[in-house]
This record gives C-alpha cells, structure tokens and sequence, in this order.
C-alpha cells in the first residue's frame, strides 16, 4: 500500500476532468508535489505551490523524455489522459485506433517505462485509468484500447509488484466529464471517482471498480459474452 502524504505525484491529463480532480484531492491528502501535465501547460491551475505545470504529450517520445528529466522525484505516476472516438474496428481507416493506442495504450507504458527506475526506488504506485469497456466489446476502437491497457496493466503488475510497486487498474463507465459530454446516460462524479481511486492506493488494492456497471461486469467475466450482452444496455466509457 502507499500512503499518499508526502508524495510527490505525477498526473496526465491534469487540466480537467478526472485529471483536475486528481490533482484537487491529492492536494487535499497532503501530497508534497504534483506534477501536473498537459500538453498545453498553461491551461493548468497552479494557484496552490505544491502543483507544477508540465508539458507533456504522452504520444512524443522526445516530451516523454523531457518531462522524465524533470520530475526525478515521482513516487505515485497517475495515467490519466486518454481519448475517445469509438471508431470501427472494422474501419479500413485504422488513424481512429491508432490515435487511440498511442494516447492510452503506449503512452502510459512509455511513460511508466521511462519513470520505472525511481518508482522501484521510492516503492511507489502506478494507477492506469481504464474503463468497464477494456471487457465487454461495446466500445469499437476505444474499447480495443482500453482492453489493452487492462493487459498492460495486469503486465505490469507482474513485473513490478516483485520490486515493490503498487500497480493500480482502475475500472468504470460513464464519468461526467468532457469525455463523455455528448453522452445521455446516467454518469458517475469524477469526484466520487477519484475518491475511491486514492482510497484504494492507500489501501494496496490493485483494481478499482469505481461504479456498479464495472462491478458488475467484473463479477460475470467468468459468463458467455451473450449472456454479458444481454445484461448490459450499451456502454462506452
């Protein structure tokens, strides 16, 4: 487990969203420094001097390699940032999942990659946010990359739970956030989602199913996907 008092934090995606929420209640958990990126760092709030605006596009390796020159003290690596366009898989036009690898895919295992060495040092965290669609087929390319992320992730953890890092995947559906916007359906508060993610951190869990659509999918994995799909309305989070 990690406690998050006196961590120093990286987050992806921090300018909104569930990336500014990240960023809120870190700070209320007495974190020592957040690192907050984006790639346009001035659309970050750093009212509070704990926070550090850093440019980063997770999908250039050279930015990946400036921001890990930077932030040689991380302890907790939050992998936020994400896209979504829910393309066809069928599409012969794969630039839609391709875009979407290299955001949620690569880029957090770029990131971790280039961040590996301090995390082993200081026993610290990666939290990989997912989504219920990484397992149940309802979000086209999305879908596929986040399904690829739980391997990741699941990967990772065999790796680097033996060098002691908590390795956190976090799992759920609609969150009422910019990404899901043009979304009618019922949304989870990124706050609440946040919530449950840090208390998990410092719990030791490794997963998070942050809303009862994940739970619920989570808990039928073992289930025919028919019958999965006749239990779900559709979902793409």
């Amino acid at each position: 487990m990690t406690q998050l008092a006196h961590q120093t934090a990286l987050v992806t995606g921090a300018n909104r969203g569930m990336g500014r929420e990240f960023v809120r209640q870190l700070l209320d958990r007495d974190v020592a420094k957040i690192y907050a990126a984006a790639r346009n760092p001035r659309t970050i709030d750093a009212a509070d001097p704990r926070v550090m605006p850093l440019e980063l596009d997770v999908t250039d390796a050279a930015s990946v390699v400036r921001a890990a020159e930077i932030t040689q003290d991380v302890s907790v690596l939050i992998n936020n940032a994400g896209i979504a366009q829910a393309a066809s898989v069928l599409n012969p036009d794969t630039s839609t999942l391709r875009r979407e690898l290299e955001t949620n895919l690569f880029g957090p295992l770029a990131l971790t990659s280039a961040l590996v060495d301090r995390l082993v040092d200081r026993s610290g965290a990666v939290v990989n946010v997912a989504s219920v669609v990484s397992w149940i087929a309802l979000g086209g390319s999305y879908g596929v990359s986040k399904a690829a992320l739980w391997s990741a992730t699941d990967s990772m953890r065999t790796e680097l739970a033996p060098r002691g890092v908590q390795v956190v995947g976090v799992y759920v559906g609609y969150v009422d956030t910019d990404l899901a916007a043009g979304v009618q359906a019922p949304k989870s508060d990124p706050a609440d989602v946040v919530r449950q993610v840090l208390d998990g951190v410092e719990a030791g869990h490794v997963e998070v199913l942050a809303d009862e659509t994940s739970r619920v999918v989570r808990a039928h994995l073992h289930e025919p996907i028919q019958a999965q799909l006749a239990r779900l309305a559709p979902v793409d989070a």
